[in-house]
């Protein structure tokens, strides 16, 4: 018979009695002494993360993707290059309103997010079981998430201010409709279609550049609710959507979506006849067909719902060489908001989680300490950008390309006007006094002689030489007096 595991406490010593705690005899309270007892209650009062503010309530699987139709034309990312290649994902479903708490079979849209674990990095795809949204405007977005949770004085919500928001913002006429139709309330995550909702930008190889809407089409066939059903289904049953999910992974029936696209062209979009960059809008289909991009399936159930969903982290700004972001306002915003929340629910280290780390690649970066740091922090590694140690440096190919349009310009060029680094030092040197450039040239040569690297002396010589040839010539010759 194997030995037993032996319970310990987290600093790794035997605890010998689980089932009692320390007192002070048999009538006596507890003891403080008692450090198990101690430990044990504070990690207990510390088990909880902070709740999502939107899309507390949620379920994830893993799975994979894998490319059925040739996009190269429109995009250059490594995971999407050739039919039949598979990327490692993990998808997280969630209702929006709702605290972890609240039952699933409700009426509310559904986020639908994608972790695409490529080659080239993770790509976070966040989107949501509707083409559109409520909202234009980013600014709107925290009062419109107020006016749908619990009211400050009732704590429930309220109709009074889920419309009275609505009666002042004409903007969500369109999503009301979606979400008050047949498909406001999905049988389960399996039977609902998932969207980007946001326009992307693609860009290909050859450096063209395309808006595309992402079509996550459920391989299951759509399946609703009623408003009755889903009353009854939330009481019986508040972790319908979550049950289903896994209990049809766990018997083999694994779920799927086929990817589909939309393209135009970025010449197009200053054009179209309506804001291609409004969450509010979908593209007809008419105007920009669909076009099949792969298939995605789920087909294993996280072990543990904590590690795995609770601490899974989407951030709309991970993107990979060939994807990147439009002109889309509420989008921007995401990127922002997103990457923000996760550092506050799960810290700044949140990124090297399992759930969350690239598989495919591994980050290098500058990026030290935190929280919760718990990889070794790189050592002896040097932590910042240029240095002439050997850290990691960066490629000169942006991910994606400069768009203009909108006004939107995300390229890295600089007004160069006047920039040239030495000019103005140079005349600041030969301004001052002679005793003032002694003093100056020996501080700087007494701080370029501790230097260990002859490479860095040079190069740092170099750059007062082009201010002035004294100037240089005078530090190298104070460098050289000072280590003999």
């Amino acid at each position: 018979m194997p030995d037993r595991r032996i319970l310990t406490t987290e600093s790794g010593a035997p605890v010998a009695d689980n089932q009692h705690s320390q007192t002070a005899g048999p009538s006596g309270p507890v003891l403080l002494q008692d450090q198990h007892l101690i430990e044990k209650l504070a990690r207990f009062n510390r088990e909880r993360v902070p709740e999502r503010i939107v899309h507390a309530r949620g379920s994830g699987a893993h799975g994979y993707f894998e490319v059925t139709g040739d996009v190269t034309a429109w995009t250059r990312a490594g995971f999407l290059s050739e039919v039949g290649r598979r990327t490692e994902t993990f998808v997280r479903f969630s209702t929006v309103a709702g605290s972890r708490g609240a039952p699933e079979a409700v009426r509310d849209p559904r986020g639908f997010a994608v972790k695409f674990y490529t080659e080239d990095g993770n790509y976070d795809l966040t989107g949501n079981n509707t083409p559109i949204f409520f909202i234009r405007d980013p600014l709107k977005f925290p009062d419109f998430i107020h006016s749908q949770k619990p009211d400050p004085y009732t704590n429930r919500q309220e109709p009074d201010n889920v419309w009275d928001f609505f009666s002042l913002s004409p903007e969500a006429t369109h999503m009301f409709t979606w979400l008050f139709g047949d498909r406001g309330i999905p049988a389960s995550y399996r039977h609902q279609n998932g969207y980007g909702s946001h326009t992307f930008q693609w860009v290909n190889a050859a450096g063209g550049q395309f808006f595309v809407k992402y079509h996550f089409k459920t391989d299951q066939g759509i399946r609703t609710l009623t408003t009755e059903e889903a009353a009854r289904l939330a009481g019986e049953n508040p972790e319908s959507h979550t049950a289903d999910l896994m209990e049809a992974i766990d018997r083999g029936d694994h779920p799927s979506w086929t990817l589909k696209v939309q393209v135009m062209p970025a010449a197009d979009a200053a054009g179209y006849r309506i804001n291609p960059f409004d969450l509010t809008k979908v593209w007809p289909h008419g105007d920009y067909p669909l076009i099949e991009v792969g298939r995605l399936v789920l087909d294993r159930n996280p072990d543990n719902y904590f590690a795995e969903v609770e601490q899974a982290a989407f951030d709309p700004g991970h993107f990979v060489a060939g994807i990147g972001p439009s002109p889309d306002k509420m989008f921007q915003a995401r990127m922002f908001a997103y990457g923000d929340a996760h550092r506050y629910r799960l810290g700044i280290n949140h990124t090297q989680l399992p759930v969350n780390r690239p598989h495919a690649t591994a980050a290098d970066n500058y990026g030290r300490d935190g929280a919760m740091r718990f990889d070794g922090n790189r050592g002896r590694e040097k932590n910042y950008e240029p240095n002439s140690f050997g850290g990691p440096v960066e490629t000169g190919e942006p991910l994606y390309g400069g768009l203009t349009t909108d006004g939107l310009s995300g390229t890295y060029d600089w007004d160069r006007r006047g920039c040239d680094d030495f000019e103005q030092a140079g005349n600041l040197y030969r301004l001052i006094p002679e005793d003032a450039k002694v003093r100056l040239v020996d501080n700087i040569a007494g701080g370029l002689a501790q230097v260990s690297r002859d490479g860095i002396v040079e190069r740092s010589i170099a750059h007062f030489r082009r201010a002035d040839p004294d100037y240089g010539a005078r530090i190298e010759q104070g460098v050289k007096d000072r280590r003999g």
